[in-house]
């Protein structure tokens, strides 16, 4: 009876084997077949004849080239305010005026006086004296009343007011309404966004005094935009002021403006270890629909070739100053030094070194790696067996082998 029990265990066993060793042979002659199909395929692209454009871009806010912070020549109260945010002016349009009625009670004295200097005449050194003097004072008090009103100095729209009527206005010393010693050229850099913050502040701060250089009214020309974008060390190098330019908009879908490169500074700012140039392009067609803080993108293309040789960008290799693309001929990859010309971000141009019709070998992809490895691991795993005790019939996972 043990005979008969143990002969039993002993025909299962070998059963369960034969059928492991197929199963496990069959597998393997797969993944094998599978893994020489993969090494002899190639992807390949070939080398065309076309267009590369090369460009470089950045981004940066809309803002006008002609901007002016403007304050008044003296402190007071304001007594009128002529227009509101948003507003267009011409040249010379009143914007806001002060209490004057000191600066005319001074101008009137100082008028008297000079007439009495002119009537005395200036036949002595004394009465000359006291004529430019008199003349003196009375060019002072013009310009004090000149100081209370605020005027436009171009035409422009009206992008803050700083101050309302009752409140005081700290004049800027400059003796004139219209401007403040260094407004244009601060303006012109900095107004756009120094513009924005004062205008909410002095919105929210109603009567507030105005001070600073903010304005009390912030003036820009709409019709003469900008964009400064901030390119990194090696696109700089591939501008030149006069280059035509695309703007498009991040809030504009389909919109586009063109412009062209007018400045570029030649001091860096350095932000995260990467080194950037301010770039000015200044707008040469402004679309209706553009607005002053608009966030844009400038692109500058940079390099153009027509009907040549390309290839894919991606299948350009630089290493140690050599330039190489692999090429595939008679079933053989070849890695081949080429000449490049234009470089874009999709194509490149190919001088010599690759002809029209060349079957180009791309980089590997992630992919195909990844696959020739899981096949791998699932050969070391069924290598290593999936049954316990060590997969091997016999091993002690079946009745009569533990004796």
């Amino acid at each position: 009876m043990k005979v008969s029990i143990r002969r039993r265990a002993l025909i299962t066993n070998g059963a369960l084997t034969a059928l492991l060793l197929g199963g496990a042979g069959l597998a393997y002659a797969q993944l094998g077949t599978g893994q020489a199909a993969g090494e002899t395929t190639v992807r390949t692209v070939t080398a065309a004849r076309g267009s590369v454009t090369a460009s470089v871009s950045a981004s940066g806010a809309v803002e006008s080239s002609r901007s002016r912070a403007l304050s008044f020549g003296t402190s007071g109260t304001v007594e009128r305010i002529h227009v509101k945010a948003g507003d267009k002016v011409a040249k010379g349009d009143l914007l806001a005026e002060l209490d004057d009625s000191a600066a005319q009670e001074t101008l009137s004295a100082a008028r008297a006086d000079y007439q009495s200097a002119l009537d005395d005449g200036t036949g002595t050194a004394r009465l000359y004296a006291a004529y430019v003097k008199a003349r003196n004072a009375y060019r002072e008090a013009r310009r004090a009343v000149a100081a209370t009103v605020l005027k436009a100095p171009f035409d422009g729209t009206v992008t803050a007011v700083n101050g309302s009527v009752g409140g005081t206005a700290t004049g800027s010393g400059s003796g004139t309404g219209s401007s403040t010693g260094s407004g244009s050229s601060t303006g012109s850099s900095t107004g756009s966004s120094t513009g924005s913050g004062s205008g909410g502040q002095g919105a929210a701060g109603g009567s507030a005094s105005t001070s600073g250089t903010g304005g009390f009214v912030e003036l820009a020309d709409t019709t003469r935009l900008r964009l400064v974008g901030t390119f990194t060390e090696s696109d700089v190098g591939k501008l030149e002021q006069g280059q035509q330019a695309t703007i498009t908009f991040d809030a504009l879908p389909g919109v586009t403006a063109t412009g062209r490169v007018t400045q570029i500074e030649p001091v860096a700012t350095t932000s995260d270890n990467v080194v950037r140039y301010p770039v000015t392009v200044t707008f040469t067609q402004v679309p209706g629909q553009v607005r002053l803080g608009q966030t844009a993108t400038v692109e500058v293309v940079v390099g153009r070739a027509e009907n040549v040789v390309t290839v894919p960008s991606t299948a350009v290799s630089t290493s140690g100053g050599r330039t190489t693309v692999t090429v595939l001929k008679d079933g053989r990859q070849t890695t081949t030094p080429v000449e490049v010309g234009v470089r874009g971000t999709a194509l490149t141009e190919i001088r010599s070194g690759v002809s029209e019709g060349d079957r180009i070998v791309p980089p590997s992809t992630t992919g195909g790696a990844t696959g020739t490895t899981g096949n791998g691991g699932d050969r070391r795993q069924l290598g290593g067996g999936g049954f316990p005790g060590g997969g091997m019939p016999g091993g002690g996972g079946m009745p009569g082998g533990g004796r």
